[in-house]
């Protein structure tokens, strides 16, 4: 066991979720490498002593530099905004250390590129947030998709629907200003990436994106709220994705629906310690939809719960995610999702603005 000092730039919701976890991940899976809470860097020195002294940092600063910087730094957490990531995380690999950045990568498809060239060339682990397909369930969804028990994919329709924007009263903020703040730049990188794990690579794709609520307290709405994708798989499988922030009622709505030669899933994140699944045989009249409760027998379900079916929730996968940086340093080998995976899906966003500019079908190897 060694201790690792971790920075974290950002102290707002991310912030918070990604300190709680490095607190808690030693105790929970036992790591090889113990986080030791080094800085934390917000925008304000004033803001940041108290984010430090709530949640256990040793230093704090508002020049994420400084925290860059630090010899006491060793891995960086990057959980501010995303016009901030490219910056931070080429200088944090120029001083070889090792980087979790949130999603969306980078702001756009060119410089998540850059971002991943480097971290390549630095030598250093890197991982993209996708923390949602970290679920006990949907790991247990794609060892049943590996292991070929529902066949062959034919289908897969998946969202990543929430009603945050959902009453056209509400006033406009940052939410409503510049496209990467907007339903493609914000919700879909989850479930992007989520069809990419479970169902393998996109090679083409039409899309439609919307701003329904022009205007909200008088100003112009600067972004979209929703968006419908079609899509072909490498596999030959089919795709269908609606994202919405408007989506009235829905609350986390990442939720799938997969279908096999051999049987199906589904899944929804509202009721996430739940996966349904149907295999096709046995006697027509016995088949249904069986619900499996997660277990002390489902990946990363055991440290944190010893009884089926009490459930997991969303900060435990952000110490699952924190496990899995961990776990990568600790082997000195990359971890899915690398920035690489996070290029992939800053890759379709790009795609289907292109589709939805142009209105026509995008072949991914011509973006």
């Amino acid at each position: 066991m060694r201790q690792i000092g971790i920075g974290i730039v950002g102290g707002g919701y991310m912030g918070k979720a990604h300190s709680v976890a490095m607190g808690a991940v030693g105790a929970v899976f036992d790591t090889a490498h113990r986080p030791s809470l080094e800085m934390i860097c917000t925008t304000t020195e004033q803001g940041a002593a108290e984010k430090a002294r709530a949640f256990g940092f040793k230093r704090s600063t508002a020049d994420w530099r400084t925290l860059v910087d630090d010899p006491a730094v060793e891995a960086v957490v990057i959980a501010s905004p995303q016009e901030t990531h490219q910056e931070i995380a080429l200088a944090a690999f120029d001083k070889g250390k090792h980087v979790l950045c949130e999603k969306p990568l980078g702001l756009g498809l060119e410089q998540s590129r850059t971002m991943a060239v480097a971290a390549t060339k630095s030598g250093c682990i890197h991982m993209v947030g996708f923390n949602y397909i970290r679920t006990p369930a949907s790991q247990l969804a794609r060892q049943i998709i590996a292991r070929g028990e529902i066949g062959d994919i034919t289908f897969l329709r998946a969202e990543h629907t929430e009603d945050f924007l959902a009453d056209p009263q509400m006033p406009g903020d940052w939410r409503t200003q510049g496209r990467a703040n907007g339903n493609m730049g914000d919700l879909s990188p989850h479930i992007l990436n989520a069809a990419l794990a479970l169902a393998g690579p996109i090679t083409s794709l039409v899309a439609d994106i919307a701003t329904v609520h022009k205007t909200r307290g008088g100003l112009a709405v600067g972004n979209d709220d929703q968006s419908a994708i079609m899509c072909r798989f490498a596999s030959g499988a089919m795709g269908q994705l609606f994202i919405s922030r408007i989506a009235t009622g829905r609350k986390m709505g990442y939720a799938y629906e997969i279908y096999g030669t051999k049987g199906s899933i589904r899944f929804d994140q509202e009721d996430q310690n739940a996966l349904w699944l149907y295999r096709a045989e046995g006697p027509e009249e016995r088949r249904g939809f069986a619900k499996i409760l997660t277990g002390p027998l489902h990946p990363d379900y055991k440290p944190f719960c010893l009884g089926p079916g009490h459930g997991t929730g969303y900060q435990d996968q952000i110490i699952i995610e924190a496990r899995d940086f961990l776990q990568a340093i600790h082997e000195g080998k990359p971890r899915w999702p690398t920035f690489d995976d996070g290029v992939l899906v800053n890759q379709l966003i790009e795609a289907s603005w292109r589709s939805h500019e142009t209105r026509q079908w995008i072949q991914l190897s011509d973006v």
